[in-house]
């Protein structure tokens, strides 16, 4: 049965390519783009075409042109298709494809092609739906992902055109609600994850699947370092109002934190390679969340420092009325500062996503 099926995605994905070549070119048809795309999208579940896949990101570092032909054959690709082993392909290459980090893909916006309806056409209903639930968790957070990348680049963009090209500092409410959609993406990627104990042994799942820790890790890396720049700020000229906004992300952090330890336990067990080597999450506790809470409601000017007595072992909060003048502290934040494989120059951009830096202890928000 299983040769059956992998002699018909062959036969299926030679015939598309044949069309591609017989199609009239377009504005944005390219036969050569299209037959790369149909290979490293191809109905073999048990190998991806890496030579191929490499072949797209290597046209979008040569030419931000290339993207629209590109996204064209993707999207007529991924319409037409009913086979969730092309989907999870499709959707691979297109993350690929947003962590180039090129211009171009930032001001794309939402995907151009919808899944969040997919039902596989070929398996029985008791053994699709699994299957059909992560293409649409999948689909669903790289959507979301491109729209909040967009609308971001398309605000600093216009923030700064306005102040003749000069970088602007983002107002703290700005930043807030830059954590807030942080947050979401975190609990869109939770999302994503096997259903059914056949797909937790199924090699494309699981090659999926460490291409969302690294996602995972890139954004949670990413919103620690934006925290503690906020809170900083919170305590040097923020308001109440800010810091009531800050208490809400904050609770949200401490609650998140744990649902991504449970994640990255159950990615271990079913034998994800990326989250064996996953940082720590470490917990805020309850003493922190007080802290906040007795400076939002206090109406005295009131400062945070950090205790001297305590920095050769970890930083510590410390509320009092008086301001203390120290000496300034290393930045903290670089040591936790991670990379996205697909960012790195040293990676290649391939499915296949690299490990992650060695593991870390991502540092106690408020004590930052």
């Amino acid at each position: 049965m299983r040769l059956w099926q992998k002699a018909t995605g062959a036969i299926k994905d030679r015939k598309s390519i044949w069309t591609a070549k017989l199609m009239h070119n377009g504005p944005y048809q390219n036969p050569i783009f299209e037959a790369v795309v149909i290979k490293a999208t191809s109905h073999d579940e048990h190998c991806i075409d890496c030579k191929n896949v490499q072949r797209v990101f290597q046209w979008l570092r040569t030419s931000p042109l290339h993207l629209k032909p590109l996204l064209f054959a993707l999207s007529f690709r991924m319409e037409k298709t009913k086979n969730w082993v092309v989907a999870i392909k499709g959707l691979m290459l297109m993350h690929g494809v947003f962590c180039t980090n090129i211009a171009a893909v930032q001001k794309m916006g939402r995907l151009p092609f919808d899944f969040s309806n997919f039902s596989d056409g070929y398996l029985h209903p008791s053994k699709a739906w699994g299957f059909n639930s992560f293409v649409r968790a999948y689909f669903n957070y790289l959507d979301q992902r491109s729209a909040f990348v967009s609308s971001e680049f398309k605000r600093v963009s216009m923030k700064n055109n306005k102040k003749d090209g000069l970088e602007v500092e983002e107002t703290l409410m700005e930043e807030l609600k830059m954590l807030q959609n942080f947050q979401a993406l975190i609990d869109s990627l939770l999302h994503i994850k096997p259903r059914n104990e056949s797909m937790k042994q199924n090699a494309l799942i699981l090659e999926a699947m460490d291409c969302v820790i690294v996602e995972i890790f890139d954004v949670y890396s990413k919103f620690c370092k934006r925290m503690a720049n906020v809170l900083m700020r919170i305590y040097d000229v923020g308001g109440r109002e800010e810091a009531a906004v800050a208490l809400k992300v904050l609770q949200k952090a401490s609650s998140q934190g744990e649902d991504l330890s449970c994640y990255f336990k159950f990615c271990k067990v079913i034998g994800v390679l990326n989250a064996s080597q996953c940082p720590k999450i470490e917990r805020i506790s309850d003493e922190d969340i007080e802290d906040l809470e007795r400076i939002i409601s206090s109406g005295d000017n009131m400062a945070i420092v950090l205790s001297d007595s305590c920095m050769e072992k970890e930083l510590k909060t410390v509320i009092t009325e008086q301001w203390e003048v120290f000496d300034d502290v290393d930045d903290y934040s670089s040591s936790w500062q991670n990379k996205n494989p697909f960012l790195d120059s040293s990676y290649d951009y391939s499915l296949v996503c690299q490990p992650p830096p060695p593991p870390q202890v991502l540092p106690d928000l408020i004590s930052f």
